[in-house]
């Protein structure tokens, strides 16, 4: 049986990897992927909601402990972490550092929260 809590965990997963191709075409530049979006917009529309999801999945699946869920949660986290990671390597490159070391320093530790719960969530089960 399929939880929703694993549903939320695959929509941020594809979410975060749609986001990231995107970016790698696109160079991380405004509407250069195969999506006609922004730098922002990409964040907005394809980052957040899997940050609030992985959040969601993680409460509302608390009782019966789930492995896979664990292990989609940390895949979520290492995913949002390279993510922030990749913000310190376009800092190098821009004259705006610390805004994008700002914002790629607050993913790496959003990544690093939800790999936790991940690594809680298998720890239960």
């Amino acid at each position: 049986m399929i939880s929703p809590s694993l549903v939320l965990s695959g929509i941020s997963i594809i979410l975060l990897i749609i986001y990231g191709a995107d970016a790698m075409v696109g160079g991380g530049g405004a509407g250069d992927g195969f999506l006609p979006l922004d730098a922002m917009t990409r964040g907005i529309g394809l980052g957040m909601p899997p940050i609030i999801l992985s959040f969601v999945a993680f409460f509302i699946s608390k009782k019966p402990p789930f492995k896979v869920l664990g292990i989609m949660l940390t895949v979520t986290g290492i995913l949002i972490i390279i993510g922030g990671a990749m913000f310190f390597v376009d800092a190098a490159e821009t004259e705006n550092m610390a805004r994008m070391a700002g914002e790629g320093g607050g993913l790496i530790v959003i990544g690093i929260i939800i790999t936790i719960l991940g690594g809680i969530k298998i720890k239960k089960s």
